[in-house]
């Protein structure tokens, strides 16, 4: 059975949007290369309609490693309103999520990787379909964002238990989880 991987960058007050407010003054080699580890620990990504949106305006212009990575592999997307993706290798979870996630858990494959802890994440969570949460903690307060900025979802209350914890030089720390198998 594959594993799923979420990586989920998350300021001190909690928000996990608005990136450009808080997140890009922290990336640089360090945190380029343990991205491009975990991304390369894996054999497909898993993503919801927000995050596919994004990435896919941005990644199938790039050059580089990261980024001929990202687009030769397989992507999957949970979406009930995208029918026709344009990102290479992309194929749209339409049906229930939960049955379509466990299909791809129990495909042949290394790993499935996320990135963000929105509403799919959240889902997937609370179903016990997520095996790892890295949390990339910023030294940063957002300040902006309501509570679909938050990774707070209440109702999702899931034990996890403590893996690594790894600061890089710029303050980030990177605190990694496994989650609870479900009793």
């Amino acid at each position: 059975m594959r594993p799923i991987i979420n990586a989920t960058f998350v300021s001190l007050d909690g928000v996990i949007n608005h990136m450009d407010k808080w997140h890009f003054g922290y990336v640089n080699d360090e945190t380029a290369q343990i991205t491009y580890d975990q991304l390369a620990s894996c054999d497909a990504m898993l993503m919801g309609r927000k995050t596919y949106d994004i990435y896919a305006a941005i990644w199938p212009t790039r050059d580089g490693e990261y980024p001929e990575l990202i687009n030769s592999m397989p992507k999957y997307v949970a979406s009930t309103t995208l029918e026709s993706p344009t990102w290479q290798n992309t194929t749209v979870l339409a049906g229930d999520l939960v049955p379509s996630v466990q299909a791809l858990k129990d495909s042949p494959g290394t790993g499935i990787l996320m990135h963000g802890f929105g509403p799919v994440a959240k889902s997937l969570a609370k179903a016990g379909l997520l095996d790892e949460l890295h949390l990339w903690l910023n030294p940063a307060f957002a300040g902006v964002g309501d509570a679909e900025d938050l990774l707070l979802s209440p109702g999702l209350n899931v034990d996890l238990q403590h893996r690594a914890t790894r600061t890089l030089s710029n303050g980030v720390v990177v605190i990694s989880y496994a989650f609870q198998a479900a009793e």
